[in-house]
């Protein structure tokens, strides 16, 4: 699976939204390139063109009431989910989180708990992870969130990685594709339940081979709101609307930490 992202302008203009500004070892989120990558952009076209001034999230950044919803930017954007957390948790919600990204960090869930003067113990008890590494453990993973829910009646469920994770060149096309297929394919029951979905990707950061290249449109067209992460003329991170509900209301985006 071969990263494609640029090294220059995007590393430095995501350098800021992407770190962990209590710990200096924290890398950048969006700092995953080598030096002379190439950007790649999929061809997204389940996706609408944007208007020449898109709409933006309203402040705080927080999820759909139901439904599916993509959530995309380079690099370790994954990571950015913990930041629709702490608004989640301290409204008592539960979260199941389905992480093929490797990006869920107790550390950094622990720091904005402390934040926000809560117990971690607390934060702990609404959230529930499991760990997909390849793209049939992610598959199999959403086949069992029937099951994960009789026990753990989650608000919102999170994942992320995909479809980045079916994009690994060691695995066959044909064995990528019918993973894939099935992933999606059980979204649809869930969508009908009183559940948040919301999917973190990085597929625009990698040149997957050409049979899955449509792979991310199609994760895309199975959504009600589609995002993109930003960061704006101003410093500050946005969320720009590519596909939204049409009486959604949008305003200026909030600054990452809030």
């Amino acid at each position: 699976m071969k990263s494609a992202l640029s090294n220059n302008t995007q590393d430095k203009v995501y350098k800021s939204l992407g770190c962990d500004s209590q710990d200096s070892s924290e890398p950048s989120l969006f700092n995953n390139g080598t030096a002379g990558s190439q950007q790649y952009n999929l061809p997204v076209t389940a996706i609408q063109t944007p208007p020449s001034s898109p709409p933006y999230r309203t402040a705080p950044w927080a999820f759909p009431p139901h439904g599916i919803a993509v959530y995309y930017g380079p690099g370790r954007a994954p990571r950015l989910s913990h930041y629709f957390l702490p608004r989640l948790l301290l409204q008592g919600k539960r979260v199941l989180f389905l992480d093929g990204a490797n990006s869920a960090n107790p550390r950094l869930l622990a720091r904005l708990a402390r934040e926000r003067r809560v117990p971690f113990e607390r934060f702990n008890r609404q959230i529930k992870i499991a760990r997909a590494f390849t793209c049939f453990q992610l598959t199999e993973l959403i086949a069992r969130v029937p099951r994960f829910l009789e026990s753990f009646p989650a608000d919102v469920l999170v994942v992320t990685a995909l479809p980045d994770l079916y994009f690994d060149e060691d695995i066959r096309d044909w064995d990528a594709r019918v993973a894939f297929e099935q992933a999606l394919g059980n979204f649809g029951p869930l969508a009908r339940q009183p559940l948040t979905l919301a999917i973190f990707s990085a597929a625009t950061t990698f040149a997957p081979p050409a049979a899955r290249r449509n792979f991310f449109a199609r994760t895309c067209r199975e959504a009600g709101e589609v995002w993109r992460f930003n960061l704006g003329d101003d410093g500050r991170p946005n969320l720009i609307c590519e596909r939204g509900p049409a009486n959604a209301r949008l305003g200026p985006a909030a600054t990452l930490a809030r």
